[in-house]
């Protein structure tokens, strides 16, 4: 089933001389991990607000194409229909909370669709149990850390059960440890739960080792789509598209032009220290042709 299709799309937002996306056609299978990686201005956040119908519904602009969530034509549905099949998260938590209790946060949502209380007090415990926040009930959002609020948001969306949960640059203001947490918590929807997931990204580093497939965005196009170990072997490419590449990629190149070849793509630490060990320090330093 395909939880997400985007054909012929063209969107200008609204005072602006230049299409956001141009002639964008994409395809996000039930279950799959999506990472959508550009830099700022590429379109990434745009094909965000068009999985969850705030494009074209609640932000104006020229459109063109079709877009279809869970199989279903996104004109004729509103966002609060959509809302129900589909969770986002932007990128500043702040932005999305405003309960005073971390439980009222992650209730407020099935309470608007007047879910049963005892339902709701499931889902609630569920929601934060799964994003490492267990215990956090009755801390104001406000007190917590940038990774604690942004795994509170996200247990705020699955608490109305989503089938699909799109985040937008989740990451991009967190520590390193905040974006440890954060991908932890994605790994496990992906591997546990099997839910469709879309992550906006600028940088590839996390998301390189879990995606299903990278979608490769620049100037509102898609230019390239694939299994990461296929998108990502060309670091300088990205870089010139304002994408910052994995270092096993850069890795991987370095170690294909000392060995004259092209066929390493690293996605994993272990798999490039035993390629490396294997074709260079295992031969005492000396490059096998």
């Amino acid at each position: 089933m395909k939880a997400l299709e985007l054909k012929d799309v063209r969107f200008k937002y609204r005072g602006s001389d230049n299409w956001a996306l141009d002639s964008v056609s994409l395809v996000v299978e039930k279950g799959e991990f999506i990472t959508v990686l550009g830099c700022n201005g590429s379109g990434k956040s745009t094909i965000c607000l068009l999985a969850n119908g705030l494009v074209p519904h609640a932000i104006q602009g020229d459109f063109e194409g079709s877009v279809e969530i869970f199989e279903k034509p996104v004109m004729g549905r509103t966002v609060a229909e959509i809302a129900t099949k589909v969770g986002i998260v932007f990128q500043e938590p702040e932005s999305q909370l405003f309960c005073m209790s971390v439980e009222e946060e992650v209730a407020f949502g099935p309470e608007n669709l007047a879910v049963p209380r005892h339902e709701i007090r499931e889902r609630v415990e569920w929601a934060l149990e799964l994003v490492g926040m267990k215990g956090y009930n009755d801390r104001s959002p406000f007190s917590l850390s940038g990774g604690q609020k942004q795994r509170v948001a996200i247990a705020a969306s699955l608490s109305m059960h989503p089938d699909m949960l799109v985040l937008d640059e989740p990451a991009y203001a967190l520590d390193p440890i905040g974006r440890h947490d954060l991908y932890s918590v994605l790994r496990e929807l992906k591997g546990k739960h099997g839910m469709t997931v879309i992550l906006a990204e600028r940088d590839a580093e996390e998301a390189a080792a879990f995606s299903d497939r990278i979608v490769i965005m620049n100037k509102g196009k898609v230019v390239d789509v694939g299994p990461p170990r296929d998108t990502l072997r060309n670091p300088d490419k990205l870089k010139r598209m304002g994408i910052q590449p994995p270092q096993l990629s850069e890795v991987a190149s370095l170690l294909n032009a000392r060995l004259s070849t092209s066929k390493y793509s690293f996605l994993t630490v272990d798999e490039a220290e035993s390629t490396i060990t294997r074709e260079i320090i295992g031969r005492g330093g000396v490059v096998r042709k």
